[in-house]
């Protein structure tokens, strides 16, 4: 826990001062230093993705940052030192109770990322994308290895390039890091809202209340998280300035969608907003096209890269365009199979169970989901169908609406892919904090579910709880609760400890955990790791065996047709 703390304080000193350079390249005027952080982070993903294209994220990285970080304090040390003032300054006019929520509510989470972890995802392939980079960079093919690998998160590299790998190997938790960062800007909206009393201010200032959910995410790095927290930062530049944006906001709002889009594109939705924005003000915000088209054409051009490096679809999970035919190229055939388990996993159906149902027999299907899925796929279905009646009523705006009408394009996209409730979390929460918002209008009782929010992470941090009755993933039946050995080192990076033994097929050397017994894990294990039952089972069902393009595993994998030797 203490080592997380000073990491995060390096990482604090890093991301302000690049935020600040990019601040000032895009003529941004920010003077937040929550958004001067995140701008960092942008940065930071940036310059980690290109460098990935070269060679590892490693400690060369690092020194490299170092020194752009020296040179740039030097002549930024004065704007630097003003957003820590105002920063100050925020925290001074909060108030007692609201800063005594932002210490215990960080303490709470640097608890919670010293906990074990319990997002099965990382077992799987958080675990190892993260180390493939940090040790290779982005490596043809590995997706061949293991098809999990070709996602490849933006928020992955950014782990990468904060996890400090080669001083310590148990850093893992930048989505905490982010949270943190969520409630104070939340907090500081919340305290302004007691002042100004505008709505809007209170509806982003409840996003705390929603900590008891969102601490599950911040035990590793699950890009799901930086979503929520970006897309409420999104939410409210958009509603606090519909009415009279100007050319930096409208640049801020579309790098922070640009950039939610690089860690996951699910959130496509969210790219609606900077192009209404356009389209409305145009005038206003022609002067900054060219920049923002310019940012856009870089991350584009990262993310064509990525995963044509490791899965040699540029558009991946999509297979129906190429740069080149290579030799590393994710089959056709098992880049469908991807797509397929991720649709099919919103169900929990087969192959003939989906096919033989009608699209009501579907979303009956979705909506009837038992436990957890179900009670946030019931919760979506019914504010899809109140909000119309709450915003009429209460809130009766066009950016709401407009928010909303966001909501269902999203639902409609996630609908013909794989309709998680996940990915819709973010407009639940804004929605569910706006019916919230008619209840809440006493300062009072916003403080007192402010405290709920807080005692019921405090006993979901040092309770063991059974939670089967929320998930039949055998994998997720328990919480991760904090241990006093976890004081000064957080807990190691993968909540499996197991031996791994070395297995040779063909050309192929690679780790096959002992123990694990979850059919898509590989835990910590080191490079190459996967599990030996992935590699019979793809052998078999599709006649495909991973190899290595040589004998050394930083040129890449290919995936062999096996069927010549039958």
């Amino acid at each position: 826990m203490l080592l997380i703390l000073i990491s995060w304080i390096y990482i604090t000193i890093t991301t302000v001062i690049l935020g600040e350079i990019l601040n000032r390249i895009l003529r941004l005027h920010v003077k937040n230093i929550t958004i001067t952080i995140v701008l960092g982070l942008f940065a930071i993903t940036l310059l980690a993705s290109a460098w990935a294209i070269f060679g590892r994220i490693n400690w060369e990285f690092h020194i490299t940052l170092l020194i752009v970080n020296c040179i740039s304090f030097v002549f930024l040390r004065k704007n630097i030192a003003g957003l820590y003032r105002h920063f100050l300054d925020d925290l001074k006019s909060m108030g007692g109770p609201l800063r005594l929520f932002v210490g215990v509510i960080a303490l709470l989470i640097l608890s919670q990322c010293a906990a074990a972890p319990n997002i099965i995802d990382n077992e799987s392939y958080y675990i190892q994308t993260i180390k493939w980079l940090n040790e290779y960079g982005f490596v043809k093919g590995v997706a061949n290895l293991h098809f999990y690998l070709a996602q490849t998160s933006g928020w992955h590299i950014t782990q990468s390039a904060l996890n400090f790998s080669f001083v310590y190997g148990s850093f893992n938790d930048l989505s905490g890091y982010c949270l943190l960062l969520g409630n104070v800007f939340a907090i500081t909206r919340l305290s302004q809202y007691f002042i100004n009393g505008k709505t809007h201010y209170l509806i982003v200032g409840l996003l705390p209340v929603a900590n008891v959910l969102l601490f599950q995410f911040v035990t590793a790095p699950s890009p799901d998280l930086p979503i929520y927290v970006f897309s409420f930062i999104v939410f409210f530049y958009f509603l606090e300035r519909f009415r009279d944006i100007n050319a930096q906001t409208f640049t801020l709002v579309t790098l922070l969608v640009i950039f939610c889009l690089y860690i996951k594109t699910t959130a496509a939705g969210l790219l609606i907003i900077p192009v209404f924005l356009l389209i409305k003000n145009f005038r206003i915000v022609k002067p900054v096209l060219m920049r923002c088209a310019l940012l856009g054409s870089i991350v584009l051009g990262l993310f064509l890269a990525k995963n044509t490096f490791v899965s040699g679809h540029p558009l991946f999970p999509i297979t129906g365009y190429k740069f080149a035919d290579t030799d590393f190229s994710l089959p056709n055939h098992i880049a469908k199979q991807y797509y397929t388990t991720t649709k099919l996993y919103a169900y929990f159906l087969s192959q003939e169970q989906f096919d033989s149902m009608s699209v009501w027999q579907k979303f009956l299907r979705w909506s009837t989901l038992p436990k957890l899925h179900g009670f946030f796929n019931k919760t979506i279905t019914g504010l899809t169908i109140i909000t119309p009646l709450i915003l009429y009523r209460y809130f009766n705006r066009r950016e709401l609406w407009l928010l909303y009408g966001v909501m269902c394009i999203q639902i409609a996209l996630l609908a013909v892919s794989s309709p998680q409730y996940r990915f819709f979390l973010n407009f639940v929460l804004l929605f569910s904090f706006c019916i919230m918002a008619v209840v809440l209008t006493n300062h009072r009782a916003i403080l007192v579910i402010l405290w709920s929010s807080v005692g019921a992470c405090i006993f979901a941090l040092f309770v063991p709880l059974n939670l089967s009755s929320f998930t039949n993933n055998k994998y997720v039946t328990h919480n991760s609760t904090f241990s006093i050995n976890n004081i000064i080192k957080p807990y190691k990076n993968s909540k499996y400890t197991t031996d791994f033994k070395k297995i040779t097929d063909h050309n192929l050397h690679y780790y096959s955990p002992v123990n694990i017994d979850f059919f898509w894990g590989s835990g910590d294990g080191p490079l190459p790791c996967i599990n030996e039952r992935q590699i019979n089972y793809f052998s078999k069902k599709y006649k495909v065996l991973p190899q290595q393009r040589s004998e050394n595993i930083a040129d890449g994998f290919y995936a062999e047709d096996i069927t010549r030797y039958e």
